[in-house]
């Protein structure tokens, strides 16, 4: 079969300071070529509408699958399902991905009899089954992870090995326009797959089922020697978890001579756990580290159930930084903050050197914060789900909130982005444009085009044609097995040493699973 596989456009933040090749849907398309189809692939990210009905035109695909890991691009999604389906009434049409398996049902309903099936969980793990019983006319709701109208299948399952399938990187016509930070051009690659912790707001854990799997060493080293990208994001979800394994993949990157610059994200407690893995890595190419501290105090980490003190956070940005490492940390802004709490922010984020990147509190289905909060969003609009609106009721009117939350913002670009930090990156500038690179340089003066109060407050006044469901009222209690897409595998989901298992369990708040 002709599979064409379609990632939607960047959405607010990425359009300023990251934008990363799709390797979830590039593993996917991996795996349906693997599987003997015919696949194309284009990414609304850095190409047009226009390119896409170009591509639909040119290859008169009979499968069109959508990533849909977000909420904001379920608009998107939908809307080019339905043109799709106009112009080409019998091609069948797929959405995967990690936000739409926790709301299957509620995009088959809005996309109006255009779309065959949402296809949950690890799409690499069964999109090759999936076409497979298309093309020989099977029944489709025998398929693992499968939900249409009419049902839903088996419950999703995992890839055998994440050594098994490849991204299909060379299926990307405009791989230069990939980067994160001064990392330009950047490629991204997969260490492990899985988060064993479960913090309030992330559905991480509840998508993989609090499991946690490695791909081998020499499978990882193999797949960087190919990778032409100089730049190598890691999007494992907490990096280096298990020493062995970091330290592993390390010395196989030595042994080999691979020379790559390297940015991560991890958890304080983990790289206070692991510093050997870490001293290794900055010896290799590890230049830059994001730590998601969500809170600067004891009572913010407790409310996003992190069980990680303030002071292990701060240890840890002293210990990255005696690696000359270059430290990014995430605070999230809540819709509770008034202007004294946003003023204390913006003073503690100019004491220190870190990089600071805020985020708004938003509830995202699969996430515990969504069943305890959803009841009380303002907006059902899925365009604004984007961690950079507010979508639920603030304590600031909305505009003020507004116009806090982009002075704070624009207080922490100005002070790494402006002409002083330009100053300091002035050489790598260079380097880049020399090399025809210029997604960093053009970055630095993106920022006020798209971080406007006014802009964003319009947004909630668009007309919206989709809209999520209203909300149940909140149950007293959340029997958080239903929260998972993956059914928790417990012990042996967790490619962890015992040590590193009872590490994570005395660092996380839950109790189960």
């Amino acid at each position: 079969m002709k599979v064409l596989a379609v990632h939607p456009s960047a959405l607010m933040y990425t359009k300023v300071f990251l934008r990363l090749e799709p390797l979830g849907l590039e593993l996917v398309a991996g795996a349906a070529r693997q599987a003997g189809h015919d696949v194309r692939m284009i990414d609304l990210q850095v190409e047009t509408h226009d390119d896409y009905w170009a591509m639909l035109e040119d290859f008169q695909p009979d499968v069109v699958c959508y990533g849909g890991n977000y909420l904001a691009n379920v608009p998107e999604i939908l809307d080019l399902c339905q043109a799709t389906h106009y112009r080409i009434p019998t091609v069948r049409q797929v959405i995967g991905g990690h936000s739409v398996s926790f709301i299957a049902r509620d995009v088959l309903e809005l996309a109006e009899g255009t779309v065959t099936c949402i296809l949950k969980g690890e799409g690499d793990a069964t999109i090759g089954l999936l076409l497979d019983t298309m093309q020989a006319g099977g029944d489709i709701l025998e398929v693992p992870g499968v939900v249409t109208l009419e049902g839903e299948g088996p419950s999703p399952i995992f890839v055998e090995s994440l050594d098994g399938v490849r991204p299909a990187r060379d299926l990307l016509r405009h791989r230069n326009k990939y980067f994160i930070g001064t990392l330009d051009p950047a490629a991204s690659i997969e260490f492990a797959r899985g988060c064993p912790w479960d913090c309030t707001f992330c559905s991480a854990w509840t998508f993989y089922g609090r499991s946690y799997r490695t791909a081998s060493p020499q499978v990882i080293a193999d797949e960087l020697e190919k990778i032409t990208e100089p730049g190598i994001f890691i999007v494992d979800d907490v990096a280096f978890v298990h020493e062995e394994h970091g330290m592993a993949i390390a010395n196989e990157i030595r042994k080999r001579g691979i020379r790559k610059e390297y940015y991560l994200e991890t958890r304080a407690d983990v790289l206070l756990r692991n510093k050997e893995v870490f001293k290794v890595w900055s010896e290799i190419g590890l230049s830059y580290i994001f730590i998601g501290m969500e809170a600067v105090d004891e009572e913010g980490l407790r409310q996003f159930r992190k069980r990680v003190s303030a002071d292990k956070n701060f240890e840890a940005l002293d210990y990255a930084r005696s690696l000359g490492l270059i430290v990014a940390i995430n605070i999230i802004a809540d819709p509770s903050w008034d202007r004294e709490r946003f003023e204390t922010i913006r003073k503690w984020c100019l004491e220190i050197p870190e990089i600071v990147n805020l985020s708004v509190t938003t509830p995202y289905p699969g996430t515990e914060i969504w069943h305890k909060e959803a009841r009380r969003l303002t907006t059902r609009d899925y365009r604004l789900f984007d961690i950079q609106h507010a979508v639920l009721p603030t304590k600031l009117p909305l505009p003020e909130f507004y116009e806090e939350l982009v002075k704070t913002q624009q207080v922490l670009n100005t002070k790494h982005m402006g002409w002083q930090a330009l100053r300091d990156t002035a050489g790598i500038a260079a380097r880049l444009l020399r090399n025809g690179q210029t997604n960093f340089v053009k970055m630095l003066w993106k920022f006020n085009s798209v971080f406007n109060p006014d802009l964003q407050l319009a947004d909630h006044q668009r007309p919206a044609r989709y809209l999520m469901p209203v909300q149940p009222d909140v149950v007293a209690s959340i029997d958080r097995k239903d929260l998972y897409v993956h059914g928790p595998g417990g012990r042996r989901s967790r490619a962890l040493d015992d040590d590193t298992e009872q590490f994570v369990d005395k660092t996380r708040m839950g109790a189960e699973a």
